[in-house]
């Protein structure tokens, strides 16, 4: 990971979330960093018959069988080029891991909870707002917050 950015202030009682930002073509989303267990260059991925489009197929992880979602396809987004930048972001979502195909993983960040507004419309428009915790707020940027489980929940469910 590229660099460390702390954006918070010495008020202990201020909610922080700590977050792995990622991008998906040119947009920011950012994933609860309790829920990441690693992040990894991409492997051979052993596509499935039969398997939802968006699900990329499995890869072997130190023994483990890991089933990889591409989350341009699971958004309704443009697919973008695997590039050298291209990370699996392995996630454990109450209890299941699954692996996110990205475009790249740039920081880990600490963002205040007061900085985190719900999802505009405009973006839900785009992405199943059931996907979306909110956005972050971030000097000039803005960070799509994903909301793991229910992306997992479709999936489990397709």
């Amino acid at each position: 990971m590229a660099n460390v950015t702390e954006s918070y202030t010495d008020n202990i009682d201020e909610d922080l979330n700590q977050l792995v930002i990622f991008n998906l073509g040119v947009e920011e989303f950012g994933v609860n960093i309790m829920q990441v267990q690693e992040i990894i260059r991409m492997p051979d991925i052993t596509r499935i018959p039969r398997a939802p489009e968006y699900v990329k197929g499995v890869i072997n992880l130190r023994g483990k069988i890991i089933v990889v979602m591409d989350l341009d396809r699971r958004f309704g987004m443009q697919e973008t080029e695997m590039t050298d930048e291209s990370r699996i972001v392995v996630v454990d979502i109450e209890g299941t891991i699954v692996g996110l195909v990205v475009d790249s993983v740039s920081e880990v960040i600490r963002l205040k909870g007061s900085n985190i507004e719900q999802t505009p419309e405009i973006i839900t428009q785009k992405i199943n707002a059931e996907y979306l915790k909110g956005v972050g707020k971030m000097d000039d940027r803005l960070l799509i917050l994903l909301n793991l489980e229910n992306i997992l929940t479709e999936t489990a469910a397709a």
